[in-house]
C-alpha cells in the first residue's frame, strides 16, 4: 500500500468539511434535539425549524395550512360546474376546425375522423346567492357553493395522466422536483411535534390501471425530512407502526437512543445533513406510535360526524374516511393534507363513470367544508379541489347518442375550486367559450395556483428557493402570480 495515495483516498471533500465542522455540527445537533425534549416535556407545540429556510412566513397569512383534494384522472367539467347549454343545439354535430384550432390530442383520440359533440347528459341549476351553475351530479356541494370559489379558467399544458399529475404537484412534467407538500413544509415546517407535517392519504375509485407514484409527494433535492408520509387504508396506518412482539416502549426508547449516538457519531464524522433527517424521523416514528392510533381511530366521533359525511367514513380507505382524516389532520396541526382519489379517468362511459365518481366525493366534499367551518378551522385552512385536466367536448371512439360513450383528456381549459383560507367565497373566476374548449377571459395556470397557495400562507413564491447543483430552484419555476381577483 502506498501512504500518500492512501491518504488521498480517505481526503474527500465532505470528510474534509466533516472534520472542520465537527464541533459546530455537535452542537448543532445537541441543540437541535433537546429543543424537542423540552417541547414533548412541557406538552407544547411549537414549530419545527431545524432545516427550514429562516424568515418564513414572511407577511401575515391568511391559511394556516392546507388540504388537497386531488381527483385523479381529471373531472370532466362541462358534466359538474362547467354549464354549457349551447352544447344541446350543436350534440352531436361535429367540432368546427376554428374551435379546435391547434390542440394537441392524445394517441386516443388524434386518429379519428370525426369529432363529434356531446353535451352533459345530466341537468343544471343555480344555486347560492351568487347563482353559480351547479350539476345535478353534485347535490352536496351545490349546498356549500357559497364557501367555494370556483375557477372555471384553470389550464396546463400537459394533456398525458403522468406528465399532468406530475406537472400539477411539482410544476414540472418530469420527475425530480419537489411536490408542493414538500415546499410547504420546508418553508414553515410543522405546527406539531406528534405528526409530520405532510401526510397523504389515497382512495380509489374504479379500478385503474393508471399508478400514483410516490414521487408524487416526494422531496427530491430537498432533504428528505419534508417527503409526504402515506398513511395507509387497511391494517395499520402507517407500515411498521407497533412495536414488534417482545420489544416494549421502553426498550424502543433506550434502543432509539443508542441509535442516536451512533448516529451523532457518524455525523460527526462526515457531516451529512441526512443524518439530521435520520435522527429527527425516528424520533417522529417514536412519537407516532402513540398519535397515529389515537388519530385514526373514529370511534369518539359522534354520530353527527357519519350523517354529516355518510357511513363510508367508517371505513379506513374510503374517500370519506380520508375527507374525515383531513380535518381531524387539521385539528392537530398537519401542515399539508394531500388526499389522491383515483378513477376519474372516463374514456368510455360517461354515464357510469361520473355518477360513480361524483357519488363516492361529493357528500364527503361538502362534508369536509361544512365541519371545517363548524369548528372555526375554515378560515386558516385553505381547501383546494380539482384534477391534473379536464376533458374534451367531443365524444372519443364513438358515436355520442350511444348509451356508452366517453371523453378525452383535455388541458386548454379545466375547472377547480378553492374554499377557506382567505379567498373569496361565492365567486366564480374565468370563462371558457361556448364549447368549453377554450378560455375566453382570466386564464390561471398551475403556476399561477400555486402562487396563490403560497401567498395566502405569507410566503413570496418568487422567494421561497433552495440552491441545488448550482441553482436556486423554487416551487413556480420561473413563472405564476397570485391571482389577486379571489383574494380577500
Amino acid at each position: 500500500m502506498k501512504p500518500f495515495i492512501e491518504h488521498q483516498s480517505e481526503m474527500t471533500r465532505r470528510y474534509f468539511f466533516g472534520k472542520t465542522a465537527k464541533g459546530i455540527g455537535t452542537a448543532a445537533l445537541a441543540g437541535l434535539l433537546g429543543h424537542e425534549l423540552e417541547a414533548d416535556n412541557q406538552g407544547q407545540r411549537i414549530q419545527t425549524n431545524r432545516f427550514v429556510p429562516k424568515g418564513f412566513p414572511q407577511f401575515q397569512p391568511k391559511a394556516k395550512r392546507v388540504i388537497f383534494l386531488f381527483q385523479h384522472g381529471g373531472p370532466s367539467q362541462m358534466d359538474t360546474f362547467d354549464y354549457k347549454p349551447f352544447l344541446r343545439t350543436v350534440h352531436g354535430q361535429e367540432i368546427p376546425k376554428s374551435v379546435r384550432g391547434n390542440q394537441r390530442l392524445t394517441g386516443m383520440t388524434a386518429g379519428q375522423v370525426a369529432f363529434p359533440v356531446m353535451a352533459s347528459p345530466w341537468e343544471f341549476e343555480r344555486h347560492g346567492q351568487g347563482g353559480a351553475w351547479v350539476s345535478e351530479l353534485m347535490p352536496h356541494t351545490a349546498r356549500v357553493i357559497d364557501e367555494l370559489c370556483v375557477i372555471k379558467s384553470m389550464t396546463t399544458p400537459q394533456i398525458d395522466h403522468d406528465a399532468a399529475t406530475t406537472f400539477m404537484q411539482t410544476c414540472l412534467q418530469f420527475p425530480g422536483r419537489p411536490s408542493a407538500g414538500a415546499w410547504v413544509s420546508y418553508g414553515l415546517g410543522s405546527e406539531s411535534q406528534n405528526f409530520p407535517a405532510f401526510v397523504v392519504l389515497v382512495s380509489n375509485g374504479k379500478p385503474s390501471s393508471i399508478p400514483i407514484y410516490d414521487r408524487m409527494w416526494g422531496s427530491s433535492f430537498l432533504p428528505s425530512k419534508f417527503q409526504g408520509v402515506r398513511f395507509g387504508g387497511t391494517g395499520e396506518p402507517v407500515l411498521y407502526l407497533n412495536n414488534p412482539d417482545g420489544m416494549s416502549r421502553s426498550i424502543r426508547r433506550r434502543t432509539l437512543d443508542d441509535i442516536a449516538v451512533l448516529n451523532e457519531l457518524n455525523f460527526q464524522e462526515f457531516g451529512d445533513p441526512e443524518i439530521q433527517t435520520r435522527i429527527a424521523q425516528y424520533e417522529m416514528a417514536f412519537r407516532m406510535q402513540t398519535s397515529v392510533p389515537e388519530l385514526a381511530d373514529v370511534s369518539d366521533e359522534p354520530e353527527s360526524t357519519f350523517r354529516l359525511y355518510g357511513e363510508d367514513a367508517r371505513k379506513p380507505g374510503t374517500y370519506a374516511y380520508n375527507c374525515l382524516m383531513a380535518r381531524r389532520m387539521a385539528e392537530r396541526g398537519v401542515r399539508f393534507v394531500q388526499l389522491f382519489h383515483r378513477g376519474w379517468d372516463a374514456h368510455f362511459n360517461i354515464p357510469e363513470d361520473m355518477p360513480r365518481q361524483c357519488g363516492q366525493t361529493d357528500q364527503a366534499n361538502a362534508a369536509l367544508i361544512m365541519d371545517l367551518k363548524a369548528r372555526g378551522l375554515l378560515d386558516d385552512t385553505l381547501v383546494v379541489w380539482g384534477g391534473e385536466f379536464g376533458r374534451t367536448v367531443f365524444s372519443q371512439g364513438s358515436n355520442p347518442s350511444h348509451e356508452k360513450f366517453g371523453r378525452d383528456h383535455h388541458g386548454r381549459c379545466f375547472t377547480m375550486w378553492l374554499a377557506g383560507g382567505g379567498i373569496k367565497a361565492g365567486i366564480t373566476h374565468g370563462e371558457t367559450d361556448d364549447w368549453s374548449y377554450n378560455i375566453v377571459s382570466k386564464p390561471v395556470s398551475v403556476y399561477d395556483l400555486y402562487a396563490t397557495m403560497f401567498h395566502q400562507l405569507g410566503i413570496d413564491h418568487e422567494t421561497l428557493t433552495h440552491r441545488f447543483q448550482g441553482r436556486d430552484y423554487r416551487m413556480t419555476d420561473l413563472y405564476g402570480k397570485p391571482v389577486r381577483e379571489i383574494i380577500t
